[in-house]
């Protein structure tokens, strides 16, 4: 993840307004920055969304391709995800410097979204053990100011609200092998309805003296000694944890980041799903581009 250089005195300073809960932008510890997002306007992708949260910018594009389902799960459809770190978004990426914060991203997502309840992988299957649906989840990272996981998770979830799955019918033909045959229209096609009231996001809580930030700019990852990125679903069930950097946890202090992540992700999803919502409405109004105009 992008750092940037803090001295003692800075740490010292951000350090005392955590405690006082008045942080160096103004905010209290559980506040979350203003949150811009926009769906369905890359072109060629089955959904989309840019989201903008402060200085982090991410786009994600979901494309549904036809595959045959893995040999240990024939009836289910996947889901994976594919993080592109942008050069552009800071001079760490440069080379191959963003590959391992990529890995990271998608594997926490992957995990977040694994459990049945979140993500009904048997609804991508069309003929058990022959065909299913691929979601392939890119994600593009534009630029970096604090807080990235928690920034891709929402944008990720908005792309796949956003997703239409072309709908195919399955009809028997000579002989009894089925045949699939997909509909002209491409506006003929079903949406992930149920993703607004299922689908995870991530929380992030970074440990900076006694007390857990939420949203933490880069300046206040800079001073945290630790992490938890905790994955919470709309009902406030958690599917996964990770904890990053040196730092530890006491129990007290883990158990109270948890029922903080619960209360800020289930205020993240309430936003999120009126935000969504509405660009659900006025989603055939919007021009879409072949990328971001």
């Amino acid at each position: 993840m992008a750092t940037v250089l803090v001295s003692e005195a800075e740490k010292v300073y951000v350090l005392h307004g955590v405690q006082e809960d008045l942080r160096c932008d103004g905010r209290e510890r559980k506040d979350v920055r203003p949150i811009v997002v926009e769906t369905d306007i890359v072109t060629h992708a089955s959904g989309s969304a840019h989201l903008r949260l402060a200085n982090t910018d991410v786009l994600v594009g979901v494309k549904a391709e036809l595959e045959v389902p893995f040999p240990e799960s024939p009836n289910e459809g996947r889901l994976e995800f594919f993080v592109d770190c942008s050069a552009n978004a800071t001079p760490e990426f440069e080379g191959r410097g963003g590959n391992e914060l990529a890995t990271e991203i998608s594997r926490i997502l992957t995990r977040a979204y694994r459990d049945p309840q979140v993500f009904d992988l048997k609804s991508l299957c069309l003929l058990p053990g022959r065909q299913c649906w691929l979601l392939y989840v890119d994600i593009l990272i534009l630029e970096c100011g604090g807080n990235l996981y928690d920034a891709v998770s929402m944008a990720v979830k908005a792309a796949l609200f956003s997703t239409l799955i072309p709908k195919i019918s399955v009809t028997a033909v000579d002989g009894g092998e089925p045949e699939l045959e997909l509909s002209d229209d491409p506006y003929d096609g079903n949406k992930l309805v149920d993703l607004l009231e299922r689908a995870p996001v991530l929380v992030t809580l970074s440990r900076i003296g006694n007390y857990c930030v939420v949203d933490p700019t880069p300046e206040e990852e800079a001073c945290s000694s630790a992490s938890l990125v905790i994955s919470v679903t709309p009902k406030g069930k958690i599917t996964t944890v990770r904890k990053m950097g040196a730092g530890c946890f006491h129990n007290e202090t883990l158990i109270e980041a948890m029922a903080i992540a619960v209360e800020i992700g289930k205020e993240i999803h309430e936003a999120l799903r009126i935000k969504l919502q509405q660009e659900n409405r006025m989603g055939v109004q919007r021009e879409k581009f072949g990328f971001i105009k």
